[in-house]
């Protein structure tokens, strides 16, 4: 059953990780298009200077939930290293359920209304030609927060399973696809 869940959880993860490395191609066709234009056409585009900023900024918010899926995040590994994985198990357990779990809350609780504020007052970008609706790009900072809670519960069963001996652990898997 716990691992059935953690398997919808690490798909649903992987879904946004699919939209971070997509946005990471849009980003990369973006910079690359304003750079053209700007150097060689002298025609630049505040706008598309910040649609970059936008998408690397969504890119990154993203990116957090498919990162701590991977087991990507940095550690104090110097301790951690040396212990048995059981022992990791409740360590990541304990860390998820009493701070990142608790901070995704205060972070989503405290960001809608940032969301709210801008739309309300139509916000647009200050500059003169930049973007309009800046409430989209604020909407994902509580939606994010949202998709980090739901890895953080796979990241749990996940632990349970390997506290278990269910599951084997992922060690460095983001390391090993990287290299």
């Amino acid at each position: 059953m716990l691992l059935k869940l953690e398997k919808r959880i690490d798909t649903f993860s992987d879904y946004v990780g699919y939209v971070a490395a997509f946005l990471t191609f849009l980003l990369l066709f973006n910079v690359f298009y304003d750079a053209i234009m700007r150097y060689f056409f002298r025609s630049g585009s505040i706008a598309l200077q910040e649609l970059e900023w936008h998408t690397f900024s969504v890119l990154f918010l993203l990116g957090i939930s498919y990162t701590l899926k991977e087991n990507g995040h940095v550690r104090v590994d110097f301790v951690y290293d040396h212990l048995s994985q059981r022992k990791k198990a409740v360590i990541d357990i304990l860390g998820t359920l009493l701070f990142l779990i608790p901070l995704s809350i205060l972070i989503v609780k405290g960001s809608i209304w940032f969301v709210l504020e801008a739309y309300q007052q139509g916000e647009i970008s200050g500059d003169p030609g930049g973007l309009p609706y800046r409430f989209l790009i604020k909407a994902c900072i509580p939606l994010s927060f949202l998709f980090l809670i739901v890895s953080a519960s796979g990241f749990i069963l996940r632990n349970i399973n390997i506290y278990k001996n269910c599951e084997k652990p992922r060690e460095d898997s983001f390391h090993e696809n990287i290299l």
